[in-house]
């Protein structure tokens, strides 16, 4: 599941927006004001920002000028009622993929979000296994393997942070039933699955090896 921040302060529209985001698979984390979403931001990783320019606190022009200055380069899409080309200018300066003026067609911006993530998460190779990013999907010798939700999110942590340690909590986020037993039980499942080389972090949580 792609995750999304949406930062947008008018409260319909950003409502109308999860519900439609969230119907088509996207996580989505909304904050109304930029320093919310700066917080968010380092709480958590995104898939893509979709940010309202005229927003409290933090404009999205500058949060995003912020986050590219500290070498974030998350695919972001402005949403905006700004029409003129000096913003426009300015937002494309900041470094953003696209820009969308407001009122926009909800199926366009839908097409728009699924073509860049689809770029940006390309089919990945581990061994035998082959991984959907986009849409978590696993296959193996061109059969696609059917995944319980918690195997399936597990794998995903793992297979997006290759040679990078996954800290255990993200994994309890996860899991209906959170314990260092049942998570072992999870990796060993997978590992026996998929011929994954896990490394256990004593404390801190798993790597998956590069391989």
């Amino acid at each position: 599941m792609s995750k999304i921040l949406l930062l947008e302060d008018d409260y319909l529209l950003s409502q109308t927006l999860i519900s439609l985001l969230t119907s088509e698979g996207f996580e989505i984390t909304h904050a109304s004001d930029g320093e919310e979403a700066l917080a968010f931001i380092y709480d958590k990783r995104f898939d893509l920002y979709l940010f309202d320019i005229n927003v409290p606190t933090l404009n999205g022009i500058d949060l995003l000028k912020l986050l590219r200055d500290n070498n974030d380069i998350t695919p972001t899409f402005f949403i905006s009622a700004y029409k003129d080309i000096q913003t426009i200018t300015k937002a494309f300066d900041s470094k953003c993929d696209d820009y969308i003026k407001k009122p926009f067609d909800f199926d366009e911006l839908l097409v728009r979000i699924k073509a860049h993530i689809h770029k940006q998460n390309p089919l990945l190779s581990y061994g035998d296994m082959r991984y959907d990013m986009l849409n978590k999907r696993v296959f193996m010798n061109n059969k696609e393997v059917d995944l319980g939700y918690v195997e399936k999110e597990i794998l995903d942590l793992l297979i997006r942070n290759i040679a990078q340690t996954v800290h255990k909590d993200d994994f309890f986020d996860v899991m209906e039933k959170p314990s260092d037993v049942a998570l072992r039980v999870h990796l060993t499942k997978l590992k026996q699955r998929f011929s994954l080389i896990i490394t256990n972090i004593k404390g801190i949580g798993y790597r998956l090896e590069k391989v």
